[in-house]
């Protein structure tokens, strides 16, 4: 599958590589050489280190990056909690306002609300766990028609992966520029503090984040050492930085807004957060273009698990289970013979949140499910195929076939049971009334007794 071909040019430079070690920096020699923290940097410089992992995590799993910056990130006033009420916000999830039900749901696409920013735009639809005890996970959805101000945003609680629908982010992050456009993801690490900028107008998308460790590429067992995401397909910034004193204009006052425990705080500081002027290491935030993705698949007979489309995974104490796994159904052949090709009948124990940025979904061709919509199948809710996908693909001729031309449709999958939020099941008014009853319950009856025939 080529590259996406995306009509928003990319203005900015990149690293290569997933979770390789990088180093970068705006002014030549600003990195100092041989010593993380020397006794002074260079240019006058402050050191100051942000780790992803604890300090004692093994090696191959240590997270952190040295930056070196204009002034501390300490260099703020307090944080006091932001009323939700008077933020518009919607990012709570206390246990008493999720709701823990078993039947299967799908929404209508969600709306775009031109007249708020990035953290205005951003709404709880579904989770799971406690972001004070780094387990589970959130999925959000966002949807924005503003820029952000002087500002930057960080979530303490986990690592944001972003899935735009519509529109294009500029995203100027400490660690350097990016600009991530549908067909694209982008994940920002905890901690790491950014602002967004929407150069082609109002924006919508899906958010999964992860509060349990890091994302990572999938292991490929069996599959060898190629395909699926391929770790010099993912970019990561350059260097890029802002200095109030070369600039008249500049603001004489910038907030800093944190996501803690799913409450919204903010802080206020007399100079620009996005001063880093040299970097290096392993926690930085990355964007990869889901057109470089390349799909395996059965040649023979049956229909492989999802799990052979998995992007990026964040795993669970348990080997092979997630506490969510980004996988896309892009286009690819089925050669696959005398199989039923679309997804079988199922009952989980993982729970499946699907989305829809672009086309039609194999697997329902009733029409109901649409881009920017959603679904969720939850832990043992039985789903499949609806009528009409199953009626076509029982009759179908089973020849080599290009599916899902024109469309991408995308899962977050976890082993958790995932609540619904108050605003995912009430308050945006997109739940699908009858989702089930258009779905599943006009299946036909096709089974013919053979005892009664004799």
């Amino acid at each position: 599958m080529p590259a996406t071909n995306f009509s928003t040019p990319d203005p900015y430079k990149y690293n290569n590589g997933f979770g390789s070690y990088h180093e970068s920096e705006a002014v030549e020699g600003a990195l100092p050489v041989g010593q993380n923290s020397p006794q002074k940097a260079p240019y006058g410089l402050y050191t100051e280190k942000l780790s992803g992992t604890a300090f004692t995590a093994p090696r191959h799993e240590n997270k952190q990056t040295w930056v070196y910056r204009i002034l501390p990130a300490a260099a703020h006033e307090n944080f006091q909690a932001v009323d939700a009420d008077t933020y518009h916000t919607h990012m709570t999830t206390e246990t008493g306002k999720l709701h823990q039900i078993p039947n299967q749901l799908r929404w209508d696409p969600f709306d775009i609300d031109e007249t708020v920013d990035w953290v205005h735009g951003l709404h709880l639809v579904a989770g799971a766990g406690d972001p004070t005890m780094k387990s589970g996970l959130g999925i959000l959805c966002y949807a924005a028609g503003k820029d952000m101000g002087d500002e930057a945003f960080y979530s303490a609680d986990g690592d944001f992966l972003i899935v735009p629908q519509h529109g294009v982010l500029d995203i100027q992050t400490e660690l350097g520029k990016i600009l991530v456009r549908p067909n694209e993801i982008c994940v920002i690490p905890r901690g790491v503090r950014y602002r967004v900028k929407l150069p082609n107008g109002p924006v919508r998308g899906y958010i999964c984040e992860l509060y349990q460790g890091h994302y990572q590429l999938p292991e490929l067992g069996p599959v060898g050492s190629n395909c699926l995401a391929n770790t010099r397909d993912f970019q990561a910034p350059v260097a890029a930085f802002d200095d109030d004193e070369e600039n008249p204009n500049a603001p004489k006052e910038y907030r800093i807004l944190s996501k803690f425990n799913n409450s919204l705080f903010s802080a206020r500081q007399d100079h620009t957060p996005f001063d880093v002027v040299a970097w290096h290491g392993n926690y930085y935030p990355y964007k990869y273009d889901l057109g470089r993705f390349n799909p395996v698949g059965s040649i023979s007979f049956d229909h492989p698990d999802p799990s052979i489309f998995t992007v990026l995974t964040g795993p669970s104490d348990h080997v092979g289970t997630a506490i969510a796994d980004f996988v896309i159904f892009p286009p690819r052949w089925l050669v696959a013979e005398n199989t039923f090709r679309p997804p079988w009948y199922h009952r989980n124990i993982m729970s499946e949140f699907m989305g829809l940025i672009s086309g039609d979904y194999d697997a329902k061709t009733g029409g109901g499910f649409k881009p920017a919509g959603a679904s969720l199948h939850n832990i043992m809710s039985a789903h499949g195929p609806d009528m009409d996908a199953f009626e076509k693909a029982s009759n179908a001729e089973l020849k080599p076939q290009k599916i899902g031309e024109g469309s991408l449709a995308f899962m977050f999958e976890s082993c958790l049971m995932v609540g619904v939020s108050e605003w995912g099941l009430k308050t945006c008014k997109k739940v699908q009334k009858k989702y089930n009853e258009e779905s599943w319950q006009p299946l036909k009856r096709h089974f013919k007794n053979p005892k009664k025939s004799t």
